[in-house]
């Protein structure tokens, strides 16, 4: 739950979401997520430290600049965190279809 609540809290931002979903499509560096956002690259950078604290992203060295990437182990722990709810409303409509 912990998990699931940082990682969330983390994309509750809308530029944060946006770099997530840039990021989602394939790896990039800070310069080319900034593109087209109305932020600075520092603050991209920011952007990208709560996400990767959140466990969200990771990164690594690419000579001089860092390449940032989607998590897909995060993903799959959120996924299966909602997975949950999701389960348990099909066990009701099961339980509830079952008792007409």
């Amino acid at each position: 739950m912990a998990y699931a609540t940082r990682a969330l809290g983390a994309l509750g931002d809308p530029t944060r979401r946006i770099i997530f979903e840039r990021l989602a499509k394939r790896p990039r560096a800070v310069g080319e997520l900034a593109r087209g956002l109305p932020i600075s690259r520092p603050a991209v950078s920011q952007h990208l430290a709560v996400l990767k604290a959140a466990g969200l992203v990771t990164d690594r060295a690419d000579g001089a600049r860092r390449l940032y990437r989607v998590d897909l182990a995060a993903i799959d722990a959120i996924r299966a965190w909602l997975d949950q709810f999701w389960d348990r409303t099909l066990d009701a409509f099961k339980a509830e279809a079952e008792s007409h």
